[in-house]
């Protein structure tokens, strides 16, 4: 055992040393300087090839937590019980994206039925629609909501996650954060990418456990390779292993949940124990729809973007992107204008009904099937003209009557996403989450806490232009209210082929709201482009949020911005940090039927498979 787990530890190293030589793009932004990234960027990986299996396969956004999913797929596990353990390594290891400490949502696939699963974090029941307002009625700044205790949710993902095991498990629970437990034990080295989200953040320090973790005595954050144990979460893991997800929401680890929130020195919130020991995770219905020769399946409110999704490719059926695909530009694969013109406009009409009508369900009335229906979408694909509408604004889906003010707040969700496929037929797709890089910055028992409440709109009123509210005016769908869920961008996705009802593909990705852009692009790339799925992933990221046109700094061509200018689009080339996973059917060298598994170059994740 001593020895595989130093073979383990010397390959990831040496995974480490080419991800840093492999680099071709390098950040050339400061961490938070571009509009609604979650994360910074920390560079390019070059030479990805696609990983084939034929009987299962895990992807996660580090080798070591994928390498976690493949040792539960082969000890006989569930695509469920492998993403659980994926889970547990990459609260560890990638402990700037997700944890215990955050929640998620996953859509889960048996062979004949798709399910969803809610662990989206709840607001306090003490907590009121005015969290977000400095005593002069204004919206706080997001850093100053953000770092202490004011913004922390109820953490779901144990919950949601016990419930997704219960049915769907084949392993006992305690198995499943084996892997974890062992190396919060044994230690693991700092990767480059923790490292230089350690080396750009400005407010982790400030919490003593987490600059006792993190940093050098030097206030430097520890160097790449450096080994780094976490006996603390080690415990709390075996805790939750044992106990189930009760040892979690009850008894002494809650109660360290909720001192350190309220306890914070500058900036308590309102968590109680109440709170963790009542929440509950929910099962809702998947959001499916049909596009072309396929079912494609995303997750339903709280979450927006199965929904989003649903509405780009909607218009983009009815205008046909499929005629065309990226060409080669000085050896790589470019989008041509007339594709990020039409995947633009059709993300403008997306997000202006997103900010306007998706929250909650469970406190707002959302009508899905109003907001996705076909003849719906083909008026609003009308809208689509040779030049670039800059703005656009809501509809109106028939029977959808609610005066919402707009959401004009930004959705910044640190993530990572999960994919599984076993051996028996079942698949998931999980996107999880902290929110920002860094949750809340509280770092409790080993593992950090979220900061998910700032996804809800800081204004609970139609602002008026200036940081503040009109009087008297409509209110906000996404404002806070006790017990609700804020709205998320988070797009787990399932792909069928509509006459088999066989599976075609899981995905989802990271990227706060350009989640929806990142996950639609790819749909387009593997279905209409027929790229192979390391080519979808690595595709130049481009898009729209009903704002200024954006497209992926240093990997698209001057010719490419100029022609997006001169059909009036107000291009702005940004850090667009991905962080795919997906796995596809495949039709594999040797002719068999299998899988291919593709991972983001702009992160640290593999896929793997047997």
């Amino acid at each position: 055992m001593k020895r595989s787990r130093t073979l383990r530890f010397a390959a990831y190293a040496a995974a480490l040393a080419v991800a840093v030589a492999g680099c071709a793009t390098r950040p050339t932004s400061s961490p938070g300087s571009a509009p609604g990234q979650p994360e910074a960027p920390s560079g390019f990986r070059t030479g990805l090839g696609t990983a084939t299996a034929t009987r299962h396969m895990a992807a996660a956004a580090n080798p070591l937590a994928t390498e976690a999913g493949r040792e539960i797929l082969r000890a006989g596990g569930s695509a469920i019980d492998a993403a659980i353990a994926m889970q547990m390594v990459l609260t560890l290891v990638e402990p700037q994206s997700s944890g215990i400490g955050g929640g998620a949502f996953l859509l889960h696939f048996n062979g004949q039925r798709v399910q969803s699963f809610d662990g989206r974090e709840t607001a306090p029941l003490a907590a009121d629609e005015n969290l977000f307002l400095t005593p002069q009625g204004r919206a706080m700044g997001f850093f100053d909501a953000v770092v202490g205790g004011r913004s922390v949710g109820t953490p779901g993902l144990l919950r949601m996650l016990e419930l997704a095991h219960r049915q769907h498990g084949k392993l006992p629970w305690a198995r499943l954060f084996e892997p974890a437990i062992r190396l919060a034990e044994a230690g693991f080295p700092v990767s480059p990418r923790l490292h230089t989200l350690l080396a750009g953040e400005k407010h982790l320090s400030k919490n003593d456990a987490a600059r006792a973790y993190f940093y050098n005595a030097d206030g430097t954050p520890k160097a790449v390779g450096t080994l780094l144990r976490n006996p603390e979460l080690a415990a709390t893991l075996q805790a939750i292993a044992q106990g189930g997800a009760d040892a979690f929401y009850r008894g002494p680890i809650a109660a360290d949940i909720v001192g350190a929130v309220r306890g914070h020195a500058t900036n308590p919130g309102q968590l109680a124990e109440a709170d963790l020991a009542g929440y509950r995770a929910k099962e809702r219905a998947p959001l499916c729809t049909d596009y072309k020769r396929w079912r494609i399946c995303g997750m339903g409110p709280p979450s927006s973007g199965g929904i989003a999704v649903a509405q780009m490719l909607g218009v983009l059926n009815l205008r046909n992107i499929a005629v065309v695909p990226p060409v080669e530009v000085d050896g790589r694969l470019e989008p041509q204008a007339d594709a990020v013109h039409l995947f633009s406009e059709a993300g403008r009409l997306a997000f202006a009904d997103r900010n306007q009508y998706v929250a909650d369900s469970d406190f707002v009335p959302v009508d899905a099937a109003a907001l996705t229906s076909p003849a719906y979408l083909a008026e609003r694909a009308k809208l689509i003209g040779d030049r670039s509408m800059g703005r656009a604004s809501p509809g109106t889906p028939p029977g959808v009557s609610a005066a919402w003010a707009d959401d004009v707040s930004s959705d910044r969700i640190a993530t990572s996403h999960i994919s599984a496929v076993d051996g028996f037929g079942n698949a998931v797709s999980m996107t999880t989450s902290i929110e920002d890089a860094f949750g809340a910055r509280l770092m409790v028992r080993g593992f950090l806490l979220n900061n998910q409440l700032t996804d809800f709109s800081f204004l609970p009123r139609e602002s008026d232009g200036k940081g503040g509210m009109k009087p008297d005016g409509a209110p906000v769908a996404n404002r806070v209210q006790p017990g609700k869920r804020p709205r998320s961008s988070m797009a787990p996705t399932l792909v069928f082929d509509r006459q088999t009802n066989a599976l075609v593909a899981t995905l989802g990705s990271p990227g706060g709201s350009l989640i929806i852009n990142y996950v639609a692009k790819t749909l387009v790339g593997l279905l209409d482009w027929r790229l192979d799925v390391q080519q979808a992933i690595a595709l130049p990221n481009f898009g729209s949020r009903n704002g200024p046109t954006e497209v992926e700094e240093g990997r698209v061509s001057a010719r490419l911005i100029d022609a997006l200018k001169a059909r009036g689009h107000d291009v702005r080339a940004i850090p667009m940090t991905s962080g795919l996973q997906a796995i596809v059917r495949a039709r594999l060298p040797d002719a068999r039927s299998g899988w291919a598994g593709g991972a983001d170059p702009r992160r640290e994740g593999v896929a793997l498979g047997d």
